[in-house]
């Protein structure tokens, strides 16, 4: 094999493993002095000029002129009168520069050098992928399937590269076939026989934050932030959003006119019935949204241990708890409090603040409404707690429509604020 073959052979792979002109010179030097290495020690008295575009290649070996008979490395030195030969003006202590032909080196140097360029060349190419999946953690990507397995799913992207969607990372009612489009996120990158592989999500939380960035300009803007997703995939989702702009009403904005934004998220997800509550630091709220669309009657909310006792009317508890308990346990991961759900008492009847309207001033109502109190009771629950951490103002309000509220209840209730 010629010099000429050799970089005609070594150019198709640079096409097709789309290496660029510079890392194909720096692997093809780095395998021709692997290979001098191997066969004299040394390959540092070489200089190797490579031009994969024009198909040149040239070796060209450095040694100086000694004397006859004092030749110690043949591959750095030679004698006076070999270097006569080459050109008659040479003298002792002079570099003597020749051209090496590859077919000098002999046949299983050829091929080795050949193996050598090979595995150089698919090891820079895995690497270049690896980097590729490595840079597209957390983001969607559009692929095709390509071959259907009992575990999982081979897909390709555009560019052919194989990426693996897992059967416990798909969503349950999910059912693909060959030449089928796939949306899914890229969840990790790991190595297989020396291969780079991408592994591909449908089940996380993050595919589902990831495909309102897509779908609702507002979030992949920035102005509505997704504070926290929580998922049965397949069956129902709880989204909790947040805008920092107050023109803008962050769950009206995600559902769109209709649900006309919403539903195109639901579809991808295989009508996976999705709720989106807005974000609010006050946890009594936080709560109460949560677990609708069940109303909420009263609740004690333990910090310290991470839990709270919901209490809701009879009629409410099937709503709170959900078809196979789903609400209150994404309710509970959305919120991170572990939830008891408690029928209301200590008597049947309530009767919601508004009610009170003619004595309680409209201002004081609003202000009860937004921390999550909306009932009779759970004015009177909330009295019951510590007012230590209330300015005066708030206690002298708290105070008032307690005592309101208990001459209505007064043969109900026995409480002392």
């Amino acid at each position: 094999m010629n010099n000429e073959a050799l970089i005609d052979s070594f150019s198709d792979f640079k096409s097709e493993k789309n290496i660029d002109r510079v890392n194909l010179m720096a692997i093809l030097e780095e395998s021709i002095r692997c290979i001098l290495s191997k066969k004299y020690d040394s390959s540092k008295n070489y200089d190797i000029i490579v031009n994969p575009d024009q198909g040149d290649l040239e070796i060209w070996r450095n040694r100086i002129v000694v004397k006859d008979g004092e030749v110690k490395d043949k591959n750095k030195e030679i004698t006076f009168s070999k270097a006569r030969k080459i050109q008659p003006d040479f003298e002792i202590g002079e570099e003597v520069t020749e051209k090496v032909e590859l077919q000098t080196l002999g046949r299983r140097a050829i091929l080795a050098l050949r193996q050598n360029l090979l595995s150089k060349i698919n090891e820079f190419d895995n690497t270049n992928i690896y980097k590729k999946f490595k840079n597209k953690i957390g983001e969607i990507v559009n692929v095709e399937v390509y071959h259907i397995l009992p575990r999982q799913i081979i897909t390709r992207d555009e560019e052919q590269n194989e990426m693996v969607l897992p059967k416990y990372e798909q969503i349950p009612s999910d059912f693909f076939r060959k030449g089928d489009p796939v949306r899914a996120l890229v969840k990790k990158v790991e190595w297989k026989d020396n291969k780079p592989f991408a592994i591909l999500t449908r089940r996380d939380e993050s595919f589902l934050e990831e495909l309102f960035k897509l779908e609702i300009p507002e979030v992949s803007d920035g102005l509505i932030t997704v504070k926290k997703v929580a998922r049965i995939p397949g069956e129902k989702a709880k989204i909790a959003v947040k805008s920092y702009d107050d023109r803008i009403d962050p769950v009206g904005a995600c559902v769109g006119m209709k649900g006309s934004r919403i539903h195109p998220i639901v579809r991808e997800l295989k009508n996976e019935n999705i709720d989106v509550i807005n974000y609010t630091s006050n946890t009594q709220l936080y709560i109460t949204r949560a677990l609708s669309p069940a109303k909420i009657s009263m609740m004690e909310v333990n910090e310290e241990h991470k839990y709270v006792n919901v209490y809701v009317k009879l009629e409410e508890i099937s709503k709170a708890i959900g078809r196979g308990g789903l609400n209150i346990k994404l309710a509970s991961q959305l919120t991170g409090y572990k939830i008891h759900i408690f029928k209301d008492f200590p008597f049947e009847d309530d009767v919601e603040l508004t009610e009170f309207s003619d004595e309680i001033e409209s201002e004081i109502l609003e202000k009860f409404h937004k921390i999550g109190l909306n009932t009779a009771k759970s004015v009177l629950n909330y009295g019951k707690n510590d007012l230590s951490k209330r300015t005066k103002l708030e206690e002298k309000i708290i105070n008032k429509v307690v005592n309101i509220l208990k001459k209505e209840f007064e043969e109900e209730l026995n409480i002392n604020t």
